[in-house]
């Protein structure tokens, strides 16, 4: 199953929350067609693919000042 979306939060266990989710096999995964947002465990997770142009570089140095 894949799905893309846009990243709300992530834990300490890699817990996922999505917003706006798009399954890219809808045909596989009727079920999913109608889902909006979703909660992915982290022991599911196989790899994680994040698009440099959708990456908030400042924000993500903002954050990790701040968790120091």
């Amino acid at each position: 199953l894949s799905i893309t979306g846009v990243l709300k939060s992530v834990n300490q266990f890699l817990n996922i929350r999505l917003d706006l989710i798009n399954v890219l096999d809808e045909s596989r995964h009727p079920h999913m067609m109608m889902v909006k947002n979703c909660f992915i465990r982290g022991s599911v997770v196989r790899y994680v693919q994040l698009l440099a142009e959708h990456v908030d570089t400042q924000l993500l140095e903002d954050a990790t000042r701040r968790g120091m």
